[in-house]
């Protein structure tokens, strides 16, 4: 989990809704500053741990990067299943990919990504339909270690 200053304002779930929404575009919105930043964190993982399960598609130049984020997204969001990049064909090493993970299931899928978006989507699963939608764009070093 990211560390959150006590400083951080604590916001209510339909307040980081609405930041997620506001990163919701074509193109990858990035913090502005520290505060931002960690304010995006904490929205995420609260709306995360408020839905059932979530969906994470990565867009990235390599599948090294694509691990790398998506590890470090599930370790902030709690999880500690990790993936690891000795079972991708060595054929995938290199080239644009679209990595999607399913935290229900622990499961993934890969295919060649042909598109110019880099970043993070969200697609969190809840029968509450206020949490259940997609988000982002998000930065691929969201979770990043400073």
């Amino acid at each position: 989990m990211p560390d959150l200053t006590p400083s951080t304002v604590v916001n209510s779930l339909s307040q980081n809704l609405a930041l997620l929404k506001s990163y919701s575009c074509l193109t990858v919105k990035v913090p502005a500053s520290t505060t931002e930043k960690e304010a995006l964190q904490q929205a995420i993982i609260q709306v995360c741990q408020a839905s059932e399960y979530e969906n994470l598609g990565i867009c990235a130049d390599r599948l090294d990067v694509a691990i790398t984020t998506l590890n470090q997204y599930l370790a902030a969001l709690g999880y500690t299943g990790q993936l690891d990049s000795s079972i991708f064909p060595e054929s995938k090493e290199y080239e644009p990919i679209y990595l999607k993970f399913n935290t229900q299931k622990m499961s993934h899928y890969s295919d060649r990504y042909e598109g110019t978006y880099r970043g993070v989507l969200i697609a969190c699963q809840s029968e509450d339909q206020t949490l259940a939608g997609t988000y982002g764009y998000f930065p691929l070093d969201l979770f990043a270690p400073s």
